[in-house]
């Protein structure tokens, strides 16, 4: 709208209408009847029309507010007729509806895509309102976990299954929290949190369950065939080649003692085989040992330790040797204070595993180097980093590097980076991985 142009109108309404009644009463101070006749006629269609100039407006207002009132956003307003001041409210009006139409419609599609999303989730969730036990809303999630129909209010539940009901509903679980809860043929193991929130007079309570036994069953699934690939492979290198060699030598003694005089049994490769035999099966037991080593670590001996002092051990016990190799080692900390609390002894063998492992990328390096930097990053977590510029791990087993027994040594036994991760999880921490295949690899082991 015109504001300016309004109010100037309105304006020059007003003076013409008092000019009027001010030339009114002197005409009849003249006593100029007919000439005050007229004007009283002027003054009183001057007053109609400043009447309906300014009422029209308010009448304008009062139709689109009473649109807004009822929600009523579809109404389009006439901005070719009318006079100008008016075209340009509602031109306003028509804007203002325009843009709520379009809000509305974003928010119903964001509402849309949310509620797709929280019925595909694997997670219940419902809402529901705690005076009246209503239920705003709840996906098909919810009613799967605990084994009932759909349901408009709570209290349904307590009808069907009232320990049920106390247990998810009346029960306040602020924090997730694992429970068992009893359906028709089993009991199954649940992660619950709720919360509640306020939505104008009203209050409404959210519940988040989750079953854990299936996602349990299925990540341990996932790992166990992870590790029966691995191990399956390992025992079958051993076992095969063993196979082979007693059917080998059975074969030669069967015919030396069939026929003694055409076949000459040649001690030396008896011996010389069963000795193969033998080691081979000293590699299966040194590898199912190392498989129970998995399982040893379990406690932790915590102590307050400088990360310099740490790096002194490692320094003193492995510089040496590893100098001999033509291979260059830097230890460096950030700060003199930087200090953890963990389990020295486990930690050492940790960062021995990975100095390791970083010095056999290196042996075919001619400028091998290997740098062991420790500092603290922004968030307060202390970082201990092993770089080295040696072959690097390839892309296509990266993500297996750490899956117990698997290795890409031809001498290796697959338990060392496992048994790394093992340990830094009982740390709290964590262990990852960064490399280039001929560039180099770094280790960061975050506490």
């Amino acid at each position: 709208m015109n504001f300016k142009g309004y109010i100037l109108r309105l304006f020059f309404r007003i003076l013409l209408l008092v000019s009027s009644i001010l030339g009114l009463v002197y005409l009849i101070y003249k006593d100029k009847t007919a000439y005050a006749v007229i004007a009283g006629i002027a003054i009183v269609y001057l007053f109609i029309n400043t009447y309906t100039f300014v009422k029209r407006r308010f009448v304008a207002m009062d139709d689109f507010f009473e649109a807004v009132k009822y929600r009523d956003f579809s109404r389009w307003f006439p901005e070719d007729r009318g006079p100008k001041d008016i075209r340009f409210l509602y031109t306003g009006f028509n804007e203002i509806n325009r843009t709520i139409k379009e809000i509305n419609s974003k928010n119903e599609a964001q509402y849309v895509y949310l509620q797709k999303i929280l019925e595909m989730v694997d997670i219940g969730i419902i809402a529901y309102n705690i005076e009246s036990g209503d239920v705003l809303w709840s996906n098909d999630s919810f009613s799967e976990i605990l084994d009932m129909p759909s349901f408009k209010n709570i209290h349904f539940v307590e009808s069907r299954k009232p320990e049920l009901f106390n247990t998810v509903f009346e029960t306040y679980h602020r924090e997730p929290n694992s429970i068992s809860i009893a359906l028709q043929n089993e009991s199954i193991k649940i992660l619950i949190s709720d919360t509640v929130f306020q939505v104008d007079d009203d209050a409404f309570k959210l519940i988040v369950i989750q079953d854990i036994d299936n996602t349990l069953n299925k990540n341990e699934s996932e790992s166990w065939k992870k590790l029966l690939s691995v191990m399956t492979h390992e025992i079958m290198n051993s076992i095969a080649p063993i196979s082979s060699l007693a059917d080998t030598l059975q074969s030669n003694l069967q015919q030396a003692i069939e026929q003694p005089n055409n076949n000459t049994l040649e001690l030396d490769d008896l011996n010389a085989g069963i000795k193969t035999i033998k080691n081979r099966s000293e590699g299966l037991l040194k590898f199912a040992k190392t498989y129970r080593s998995l399982s040893k670590v379990t406690n932790l001996n915590l102590q307050r330790v400088k990360v310099s002092e740490l790096f002194n051990n490692i320094k003193l016990l492995m510089a040496p040797s590893i100098k001999a190799k033509n291979i260059d080692i830097e230890f460096k900390v950030s700060g003199p204070k930087l200090a953890l609390d963990i389990d020295t002894h486990l930690i050492e063998q940790v960062l021995i595993n990975l100095i390791l492992n970083a010095v056999d990328a290196c042996k075919h390096k001619v400028d091998a180097q290997i740098k062991v930097l420790a500092s603290q990053n922004p968030n307060r977590d202390i970082v201990i980093k092993v770089y080295d510029n040696g072959s690097g791990i390839p892309q296509n087993i990266l993500e297996n590097i750490f899956v117990p027994f698997f290795t890409s040594k031809a001498t290796g036994s697959g338990i060392g980076l496992s048994l790394c991760k093992q340990i830094m999880l009982l740390h709290k921490g964590r262990i990852l991985v960064k490399s280039v295949e001929d560039e180099g690899s770094v280790f960061s082991l975050v506490f």
